[in-house]
């Protein structure tokens, strides 16, 4: 009595409401010839006769008119819970729970939460920074944030920022005892704050310029993984540090820090929001996807030429 199709209980039930094959066909949008099939099929399986057919009407059996009174009722409940799935779409409302690493988190995402979940009363957002690669649909993530070159193939990517930019700074105290480097390999023998991600990897410096490219493993005796850490470590002259220049532009401004090897800091391209379907999207993924497009932008901080990492607008 296992797994018996919901279609062939929704086909006897307009059958013996209707007493038609007919009326039941045109209220199910399809052909007399296969709810017929479908009532055959649900009374082999049962092993019981459930209509009386003559060529002039069709009435329940017994135990027809006993299936008719349970499942009616049955049928109701199911009915009005899709119909509240399709109110909760149409609300924008349910779960959203995102992974995106620390930058993307405290400067795009950030700004983003509290316009999305005014715009969006019921929505629920779940945002973890982290910065390992996890897999969003094992994780039970409904997106997450990559950059380029470790997006996952086949997702669905939203950019974000066009471009973004990691740059070298350390405090006056310390150029003025170390100098100031002209070149990549300047910084051997110098104290680098290391960024340590969470898989155990140390983030090692890139640099470029006139096509020249040159990449620098860090050495020094601080590794972090938090970015504050090495910015609050910089400004209190343990090293030279290397970080979004989100996370180093004001204290560039207010004089705490100065920018190494700025020329050799290139732009790349920016971080997008992924997910693994457009098919069966949650309303409230669907409405955050349209907002990022909507809000999360590009634009150009004081004395750069091209888009860097920065915050969406306010």
């Amino acid at each position: 009595m296992k797994n018996l199709p919901l279609a062939d209980l929704e086909a006897f039930v307009a059958v013996a409401r209707h007493r038609s094959f007919r009326k039941a066909a045109l209220e199910r949008q399809v052909s007399p010839s296969l709810v017929s099939q479908r009532i055959n099929a649900l009374e082999t399986q049962l092993g019981v006769r459930l209509l009386h057919r003559t060529t002039r009407s069709v009435m329940p059996t017994h135990d027809g008119e006993a299936l008719l009174t349970a499942l009616t009722p049955a049928l109701q409940q199911i009915a009005e819970a899709v119909e509240r799935l399709g109110a909760q779409r149409e609300q924008i409302s349910g779960m959203l729970r995102i992974s995106a690493p620390q930058p993307v988190v405290h400067y795009i995402l950030g700004p983003l939460v509290a316009r999305f979940m005014r715009r969006y009363p019921r929505a629920e957002l779940d945002i973890v920074a982290e910065d390992a690669l996890v897999d969003i649909v094992g994780d039970r993530y409904d997106a997450g944030v990559r950059y380029g070159d470790s997006l996952a193939p086949g997702v669905i990517a939203v950019p974000l920022v066009a471009q973004c930019r990691m740059i070298a700074a350390a405090s006056p105290a310390f150029l003025a005892l170390n100098g100031m480097p002209s070149h990549p390999d300047d910084l051997a023998g110098l104290s680098l704050i290391r960024h340590r991600f969470q898989s155990s990897r140390v983030l090692n410096w890139e640099f470029e310029k006139d096509g020249q490219k040159f990449v620098v493993v860090p050495s020094g005796s601080l590794t972090i993984n938090d970015p504050m850490l090495g910015v609050r470590a910089a400004i209190d002259g343990v090293g030279i540090v290397f970080e979004f220049d989100s996370y180093l532009q004001g204290p560039i401004d207010d004089g705490l820090l100065v920018p190494v090897l700025p020329d050799w800091c290139q732009p790349f391209p920016g971080p997008s929001l992924y997910y693994s379907s457009r098919r069966h999207m949650s309303s409230v993924l669907r409405a955050f996807i349209d907002f990022v497009r909507a809000e999360a932008v590009a634009v150009q901080l004081p004395g750069h030429g091209k888009a860097v990492y920065s915050a969406p607008k306010q």
